[in-house]
């Protein structure tokens, strides 16, 4: 059985019925991912990310070494110096 119905429109949008926002979790300027898994269209709430979730899947054995400002300022000059110079 249909949790809700929507109706196309001419331009090829649709309403998301309340109880099913309610149930993702959704309001104005979410996203929602289609898929399709089996032969079927899947609508999910697009995942969200902490920075943490960002840092592992950056690093997953383990942090960078730290690095002073001082050698920050200094990488960047280096980088910068690379990208400019006249060749």
């Amino acid at each position: 059985m249909a949790l809700a119905h929507s109706k196309l429109t001419s331009q090829g949008q649709i309403s998301v019925p309340a109880g099913v926002r309610r149930k993702l979790g959704v309001g104005p300027g979410s996203i929602l991912e289609w898929d399709e898994q089996d032969g079927n269209i899947v609508v999910r709430r697009a995942a969200r990310f902490t920075s943490l979730d960002i840092h592992r899947a950056l690093f997953p054995n383990h942090a960078p070494e730290a690095k002073t400002v001082a050698a920050m300022e200094e990488g960047i000059r280096r980088r910068v110096r690379e990208r400019y110079a006249r060749r």
